[in-house]
């Protein structure tokens, strides 16, 4: 059995030092993530607003909080003021919500466009497609508040590495695509959000600058 302070080392000596490790600590008491920021880690997921909220509150102020999870409109306005990126913006009308929001708080907040590439119809995601004809209208122009940092998806879970590792060639290849049309000289947008626990260290080698890692941070642990 190990610790959480063993398993982020381990997964940091198997990182580059451009990738930064998101740990998803949704449904983990904050005693464990408390053992992972003492052990260095300042950069914690969740995937339910109504779970980040009051960890965002009683844990230390300098956690930097990212929402991964499905996102509704309705739950923007419980994480504006705090929230250091959102990955999960799988439909358009989200961007004009978390805009709304920013402005509220007089913020800008850093969002990445979520792409469907698994071939699993529970996925979230945007099309390639409707995305572009977004980034070509002239409402958003109008978004101040909010920063395209990158994209994110999430692989067809599955043993089948062939598979994977050409869903995670198809995110990386949409993120080409908008940088060179739409972001080229913004470059704030620099992130590729793939790769979980288990297919880590396939997303990296297939340009992931951003890795969510929950699992095999938080389990295996030994019980004191």
């Amino acid at each position: 059995m190990r610790t959480i302070a063993e398993n982020l080392s381990e997964i940091r000596s198997q990182i580059a030092k451009n990738v930064t490790l998101v740990a998803v600590s949704k449904t983990k008491p904050n005693a464990l993530l408390m053992e992972a920021y003492e052990a260095g880690q300042r950069i914690f997921g969740e995937n339910r607003v109504q779970e980040l909220v009051p960890k965002s509150e009683t844990l230390p102020k300098d956690i930097e909080w990212h929402m991964i999870g499905h996102l509704q409109s309705n739950k923007i306005k419980y994480i504006a003021p705090f929230v250091s990126c959102i990955h999960s913006v799988d439909k358009v009308k989200l961007l004009l919500d978390i805009n709304k929001e920013a402005a509220k708080n007089d913020r800008t907040i850093r969002v990445l466009l979520q792409f469907h590439i698994a071939q699993e119809d529970t996925k979230f995601g945007l099309s390639l497609e409707e995305a572009e004809a977004y980034l070509r209208s002239t409402e958003f122009t109008q978004l101040t508040n909010i920063e395209i940092a990158g994209v994110m998806g999430m692989a067809t879970f599955t043993d089948n590495e062939v598979q994977v590792r050409n869903e995670f060639k198809e995110l990386n290849a949409i993120f080409y695509r908008l940088k060179t049309s739409f972001f080229l000289t913004r470059p704030a947008f620099k992130e590729i959000s793939m790769g979980m626990s288990g297919d880590y260290k396939l997303a990296m080698e297939e340009g992931s600058t951003m890795v969510r890692v929950g699992s095999s941070i938080f389990s295996n642990l030994q019980l004191w």
